[in-house]
């Protein structure tokens, strides 16, 4: 009896001195960390595959496919050793993308800790499982600074649920800019949110949410948008201080988030921009056509070219020369994105039909093509982790997959946040009126990847088009589910007032120390 009750009393103690050092956010970053260098840095590895497009990311970095039988390989098995050049690269930029920074970075760990001839992807996934772990510190944080720790760690416990599945993580071993996409994402949201609670120094976070932006927004070529909206919806960051220096610094950094937005969407190469409208049109405006012919005369497109209908642009044996002078003229000179979005406003019939395609893919986290053994783990091609996926299992198994639901759950969400906004807004408080402005911010992001996915590039390879989508109403929802838990859903947090702020509201010096906050 003493003993089992010296156990108890053992274990009290523990879990008191565990509660006093290791904070919610430290126990989510510790615990995402720890679950992701398993799956990347313990047999068997986890990655993903190649679909075919990780040449446009390696070969002007000085990489190469060293294996034999690598396009044997493609789509079914990851690979995470690749060879590097010894000699000139003669190979130019394909795309212009900040995905070479983190390749340059990792391919410069690889020479200094491992080789000069051979690049071992992990080094890369080493960079960005620290960089996740910043991130998922630093939104945990702004989720639980000041609020009860038996809140905060079902919190933690949620974010390493969410944040920390190989569906998400497995990206860190390839070339995909998903990878970017998703740590850069959550770098924005934690920044922005952290301005908002007043937990660290604002220009420091200013910092932050104006670099790992501009990163997002250069990650991906289709991801353009994000920079001019972001630029946009956080001019209300002029208001949070009232010092010159502040606004003047984020004035000029929304002006440059605004510039690399339009930049990303100029730069885009004229491959691309083939690829991309072949699909619009075939995979899109005319897979939802009953008569593709009068389709394509709305366009002024000869209706011969109806026969291109569901066509895919690297089809090897294709019916015309997807790259062929007269096709240039005779078929993608006739229409483009501003072309095609016009269409979908005069047809809302057609647009629903592509935003219930859409809605399908909005949820699904990993890429269904590709798989995420290496071939020497004696997996069957194509097999997909199993290990820490369960929220990305769970998320494509219940989410309903009907654009209607992403409708009802923004609506919901909005209307769940204005009491607070309302609140901040009546006691002239821009501070406190950022959260329900970050949530709008993160939902026309994830919507501009939809629209953008669909009008740009009709259904082809949607599921990782959508990746910003699902990584915002992710991102949108934890936060949700996290002020449920903190009691925060409908009032606003608390943030660190200045002292004349406190004074003036009577918990400084000389003030009733039990007085509130006005807005809360």
């Amino acid at each position: 009896m003493t003993t089992e009750k010296s156990i108890k009393e053992r274990l009290r103690l523990g879990f008191m001195l565990a509660g006093r050092y290791i904070s919610p956010a430290l126990l989510a970053a510790l615990g995402v960390l720890l679950i992701t260098g398993f799956a990347l840095f313990v047999p068997p590895y986890i990655g993903v595959a190649d679909n075919g497009d990780f040449f446009r990311s390696i070969y002007s970095e000085g990489l190469y496919f060293n294996l034999p039988d690598y396009d044997s390989q493609r789509f079914g098995y990851f690979v995470k050793q690749y060879g590097i050049y010894q000699y000139f690269n003669e190979n130019g930029t394909t795309i212009v993308s900040s995905q070479s920074l983190f390749i340059k970075a990792a391919l410069l760990l690889n020479q200094l800790l491992f080789s000069s001839v051979v690049f071992d992807i992990r080094f890369q996934a080493l960079l960005f499982t620290l960089l996740l772990t910043a991130a998922v510190y630093l939104l945990v944080e702004a989720l639980t600074w000041k609020i009860a720790r038996k809140h905060g760690y079902l919190i933690a416990l949620l974010a390493i649920f969410m944040f920390g599945d190989t569906g998400y993580t497995a990206y860190f071993s390839s070339f995909f800019g998903e990878s970017i996409v998703y740590v850069m994402m959550l770098f924005v949201f934690a920044s922005w949110l952290l301005l908002y609670r007043k937990r660290y120094n604002d220009y420091a976070l200013l910092a932050l949410f104006v670099i790992s932006t501009l990163i997002l927004t250069t990650s991906k070529q289709q991801n353009a948008p994000v920079g001019i909206i972001v630029a946009c919806m956080a001019v209300v960051l002029l208001w949070v201080r009232k010092e010159k220096l502040f606004r003047l610094l984020t004035a000029g950094s929304l002006v440059l988030l605004f510039v690399s937005g339009v930049a990303t969407y100029a730069m885009i190469s004229k491959e691309f921009v083939n690829i991309n409208q072949y699909h619009a049109m075939t995979r899109g405006v005319l897979m939802q056509s009953a008569n593709p012919e009068d389709t394509l005369k709305s366009f002024e497109i000869d209706k011969q070219y109806a026969i291109l209908k569901g066509s895919i642009f690297y089809e090897p044996y294709a019916t015309v020369d997807v790259n062929s002078p007269m096709l240039e003229k005779d078929f993608y000179s006739r229409y483009g994105f501003a072309s095609i979005l016009t269409y979908y406003v005069t047809h809302p019939d057609k647009l629903s039909s592509m935003l219930n395609v859409a809605a399908k893919d909005a949820f699904t986290i990993r890429p269904n093509a590709m798989g995420n053994y290496e071939a020497s783990a004696g997996k069957p091609f194509g097999t997909h982790a199993g290990f820490f996926s369960g929220y990305s299992v769970m998320k494509k198994g219940l989410s309903p997959k009907t654009y209607g639901f992403i409708v009802i759950w923004i609506v919901v969400l909005v209307g769940l946040y204005m009491p607070s906004f309302l609140a901040a807004f009546r006691a002239r408080d821009p501070r406190l009126a950022q959260r329900l402005i970050l949530i709008v911010t993160m939902i026309f992001i994830g919507l501009a990847g939809i629209l953008v996915s669909i009008i740009g590039a009709g259904d082809a390879d949607l599921a990782k088009h959508e990746f910003l989508f699902t990584v915002a109403f992710d991102l949108v929802t934890f936060m949700a589910v996290s002020d449920i838990l903190s009691r925060r859903l409908m009032r606003n947090h608390e943030y660190a007032a200045d002292e004349a702020d406190k004074i003036r509201t009577g918990t400084g010096k000389g003030g009733n120390a039990l007085a509130q906050h006005p807005s809360l």
